[in-house]
This record gives structure tokens, sequence and C-alpha cells, in this order.
């Protein structure tokens, strides 16, 4: 996979013959996922400090299909502009993108769903957007709450529990299960 554009708005985006997005709050995990999946550590810039997605990024695959990393949703610490100027860019790309074919909505497994993670669902739902909810950060998660952990953020975002992805960049736990979802979207 490699770097194509960082680009402020769909019109600018080249045309793509498959493409996954990657959305999720600030900080979830996104880009570090991408990397985890594409076994390069600074493929996609990651940072400790939320919010430094502040572009749409395209990463083209060797098939030709495209994988979108999407700035974060629900920063606070933003200036309010630059805040309502992400969320209409990322509302415009998955309004607008003809190319999109599945977006993976990123829920930290620690905290689980946000009010904004859920409100994105919803969006999904009703726009009838396919989509998959990647749980990221399962190691920091307390073995002995693992399994109720796993049902209440299913039961949150009202999907089966075996819908949901659960993945680890630190452990790999789960990224060859990513992989293999962007591989069959993207072939």
């Amino acid at each position: 996979m490699e770097f194509v554009i960082s680009a402020t708005n769909v019109d600018q985006l080249p045309e793509s013959k498959a493409e996954i997005a990657l959305v999720g709050r600030s900080n979830v995990g996104k880009s570090s996922l991408l990397n985890a999946v594409c076994n390069r550590k600074n493929l996609a810039r990651v940072s400790n400090t939320p919010g430094r997605t502040q572009l749409i990024n395209l990463f083209q695959t060797v098939s030709g299909g495209t994988v979108v990393d999407l700035p974060g949703y629900g920063y606070a610490a933003v200036a309010g502009k630059l805040k309502r100027g992400w969320e209409k860019m990322i509302v415009g790309y998955l309004n607008e993108r003809e190319e999109l074919d599945l977006i993976l909505v990123l829920v930290d497994g620690v905290i689980g769903p946000t009010d904004l993670d859920l409100m994105m669902l919803e969006q999904l739902r009703a726009s009838e957007v396919d989509f998959q909810i990647i749980a990221t950060k399962h190691d920091k998660v307390k073995p002995s709450q693992r399994d109720t952990r796993k049902r209440d953020l299913a039961k949150n975002c009202e999907v089966d529990p075996t819908e949901v992805v659960w993945t680890s960049t630190s452990t790999n736990e789960g990224i060859e299960k990513v992989r293999s979802i962007i591989n069959r979207v993207l072939k």
C-alpha cells in the first residue's frame, strides 16, 4: 500500500475502483490500525495527540483499490471552526463518494461507543452504507472483563457480538481479520 494524496474535500480525490474508509473518534487508532494492517510503522502518521489527522488521506493498494484514513470526530480541544470543517469534510466524503464500498467504524474497546460513534452508526444505517465495526485497544481491556465488554459494546452498537472484530495493534490481535476484510472488498 502506498500513500496517494491528502485532500480537504471530496472534489480533490482521484477516482478509485473500490474504496474502504476508516472512521472513528479522534485517537481511536485509525492510523495505527492502517499501519498494522500494512506491516509498516510509518505509512500513516500516528500521534498520541488527538486530532493529528486533519485531512482525507488516501492510500492505494496493489490491486488498485483505495483505503481512506479520515480525520477523527469529537475532539473537543480543536477550535470550533476547524472542528466544524472536519465534520463537514467527513460527512461530505461519506455522503458523496461513489467509490465507497465499505466503512470500517473504529470504536475504542476500552471505553465503548461514544454518543458520536452511535450517531455515526445511525447515519450509516440510514444511508444504507455497508460498515464493519472494529473495536480497538483490546489489549487494554482486563482479561476478566473482555467477555462482558464484548457483549456490552455489541449491544450498544446494535449488532451481534460475532459481528465485531476486536483488534490490538500492540499484540496484532485481529489484524489478519481486518486485512482479509480489506483484501476481499478491494480485490
